[in-house]
């Protein structure tokens, strides 16, 4: 299960995720990041609350970092030991900005 609040604000938005980011929720994701990433310049995703993510998940973030490359950018925040585990492994962590 993952909860998505999100809160958009004069052209940036942040996508709080709680719960797992995988497979089934990578999706959903997907479908919540889809209407707005034209109309933004900057993404923040809050991953403090993130319990999981599996390579469908980061393939949402990758995706997404390389959509708003152009405009203001995205970052990553509070992200927990485990997840950023999984970034450094993947080498996400050298792609993603991390804070």
């Amino acid at each position: 299960m993952l909860n998505i609040n999100k809160t958009i604000t004069n052209g940036k938005a942040v996508f709080a995720l709680e719960g797992r980011l995988d497979t089934n929720t990578s999706v959903e994701l997907d479908a919540a990041l889809s209407p707005v990433l034209d109309t933004i310049n900057e993404l923040v995703f809050d991953l403090s609350a993130l319990e999981y993510i599996s390579s469908a998940g980061l393939r949402v973030l990758l995706a997404t970092h390389k959509s708003l490359s152009k405009k203001g950018g995205m970052k990553v925040t509070n992200v927990n030991e485990m997840i950023m585990e999984i970034f450094e492994v993947t080498g996400f962590s050298d792609i993603l900005t991390i804070e």
